[in-house]
């Protein structure tokens, strides 16, 4: 004897919803490993640099403060990045003149090349990954992931309360 048409879909609308959830955690986890520590090699620009040169790289000149908070990051953190964005010759840092405490940051020649060439290399793989897809599959991988992050922001707020 069949299950009912409705029963059917409730249990594939669940696993295709348990999957969804999996995957998620999956790129979250990802996303975690790749800004970590263990992945940066001397010499090479980490993800978590780049992450931060990509931010820099969207304005002509921010503040220490402004680029760790535009990368969601706490400014001793962004500060040890940008050390080693210095000492790599990608990143300029000028001491405000107005306020001693401000560090102002800015993209080299150098840092814009070098950023340009690991944005071309993780777009295209972007790329070659999303290639499968139909452009509706795309919106709605889109909107699926918008009313994710709407959640996560409601959960915010309310912890926030």
């Amino acid at each position: 004897m069949s299950r009912p048409v409705a029963a059917v879909e409730s249990t594939a609308r669940e696993d295709a919803r348990e999957r969804l959830g999996a995957a998620f955690k999956g790129v979250l986890a990802a996303t975690r490993r790749l800004r970590g520590r263990e992945t940066h090699r001397p010499g090479e620009l980490s993800f978590a640099q780049y992450h931060l040169l990509f931010h820099l790289a969207e304005q002509k000149e921010l503040s220490t403060g402004q680029l760790a908070t535009a990368a969601e990051l706490v400014p001793a953190t962004a500060t040890q990045l940008l050390d080693g964005l210095a000492r790599m010759g990608l990143v300029d840092r000028t001491r405000s003149e107005q306020d001693r405490r401000i560090v102002t940051c800015r993209l080299t020649p150098r840092g814009r090349k070098v950023l340009t060439e690991r944005r071309a290399h993780i777009e295209g793989r972007w790329d070659d990954r999303l290639s499968g897809f139909t452009v509706e599959e795309l919106e709605t991988a889109a909107a699926v992931l918008e009313q994710l992050r709407g959640l996560f922001d409601d959960l915010l707020a309310e912890d926030r309360r």
